[in-house]
């Protein structure tokens, strides 16, 4: 078994050094694992993705909505929504982030199980920004994957620490996308959707308390679902040290989450399609690191047996 793993260096443009988005997070997990030989494994296969296209963008948002991203929206309270100053590199950027995701798609349908080194903006709604997601890739991806690969069965798993409400808005009316948000539930957004499943946990929560949840929900939620296809948020904004996330989990909390949410999919022979969600320190490395955990779970995962 292959392990493909999807990155552009695009991720990654000049950007406020003060700004709370860690944009150079991508680049640094790039580097991170590089530095822990995932260059010269003979297992894995890197893959450049290229940006969507109109067709895909427009399966998940609104003519309206797209032509105010590409062009810029006027309206302040919008640009508050997003969080971000907009110009033509984000444009530019959030595009191969999105077209990453897709090519991860394409990879994990082939292979069984493929990661982004981007990718996880939940918040995005349709016809809006919204916390830092300007288009929805989840959404994006779960369309494509009706439109194009016939699967009408997939199954959301976001366990980023903030509910995934773009999403869960976007799908709320659709029986093909089962969506699941295990969040914090004093956290953003503080104005929540409904998911199909949300499992919502206090401020502190540690390694033991998540991990008990996690084999309390996960193998039934596969078995009751039954997807073709499991898109996996594995948001590094639940560890300990997260400016954001006011969870308590530790390294190696994120990494056997991973390990346990990549080996129950596939165990039961469904792709998983991995992105890398939130994750917002301002020391570079360690948010790297904590970030590398979703690849070193998935890394173990084809290993040989």
């Amino acid at each position: 078994m292959r392990l493909p793993l999807i990155h552009h260096p695009g991720y990654t443009f000049d950007w406020p050094e003060r700004h709370p988005f860690p944009m150079a997070k991508f680049r640094a997990l790039r580097q991170q694992l590089s530095k822990l030989g995932f260059d010269d494994d003979p297992l894995i296969d890197w893959i450049t993705p290229t940006p969507p296209s109109s067709t895909q963008l427009l399966r998940a948002h609104t003519e309206g909505w797209l032509q105010a991203f590409y062009l810029g929206d006027s309206d302040p309270k919008a640009r508050k929504r997003s969080g971000f100053p907009w110009s033509p590199q984000l444009v530019e950027r959030t595009l191969l982030e999105v077209g990453g995701t897709l090519a991860t798609l394409r990879a994990a349908l082939e292979t069984g199980l493929a990661c982004n080194t981007a990718g996880g903006t939940h918040h995005a709604y349709p016809n809006a920004a919204s916390g830092y997601c300007l288009l929805n890739d989840l959404a994006v991806a779960a369309h494509e994957t009706i439109a194009v690969h016939g699967i009408k069965n997939i199954l959301i798993i976001d366990c980023d620490v903030h509910q995934g409400d773009g999403t869960a808005f976007a799908f709320q009316n659709d029986p093909r996308v089962f969506t699941c948000s295990i969040h914090g539930v004093d956290n953003f957004p503080f104005t929540k959707r409904s998911s199909d499943r949300d499992i919502a946990l206090p401020r502190g929560t540690d390694d033991l308390a998540y991990q008990a949840v996690l084999e309390h929900e996960i193998p039934a939620l596969l078995d009751q679902v039954r997807p073709e296809l499991v898109l996996y948020d594995a948001g590094a904004d639940v560890h300990a040290g997260d400016r954001l996330g006011h969870f308590e989990l530790s390294l190696e909390g994120i990494y056997r989450r991973d390990l346990f949410v990549l080996k129950q999919c596939r165990q039961r022979d469904i792709p998983v399609t991995a992105v890398i969600g939130g994750g917002y320190d301002r020391d570079l490395t360690a948010l790297a690191e904590r970030h590398a955990q979703l690849f070193l779970a998935a890394h173990e995962i084809i290993q040989p047996s």
